[in-house]
């Protein structure tokens, strides 16, 4: 009688950790989704020069804000008063 309780436990604990598992997996593979997502979404091409070599309209908004970004910051380190 003792061993099937014994053994019963032992397959209860091997099943648990097999979710545990299985479920870390699933996690795991979601993150590296989320990460190739991320990737895939920095080489987006609106943020690439067009085939003439002319940016697109996002990148040359984008360019404009750091430019505008950069020409504070400067100011600010000279004192000079917005």
């Amino acid at each position: 009688m003792m061993a099937y309780e014994t053994l019963t436990v032992a397959i209860a604990a091997l099943a648990a950790v097999s979710v545990v598992t299985l479920a870390a997996l699933r996690g795991w593979q979601g993150w590296l989704a989320l990460k190739l997502r991320e990737l895939d979404r920095r080489a987006s091409p609106d943020r690439a020069p067009t085939a003439d070599g002319e940016a697109t309209p996002a990148a040359r908004i984008e360019l404009a804000d750091l430019k505008e970004r950069v020409r504070q910051l400067e100011a600010i380190a000279a004192g000079v008063d917005l």
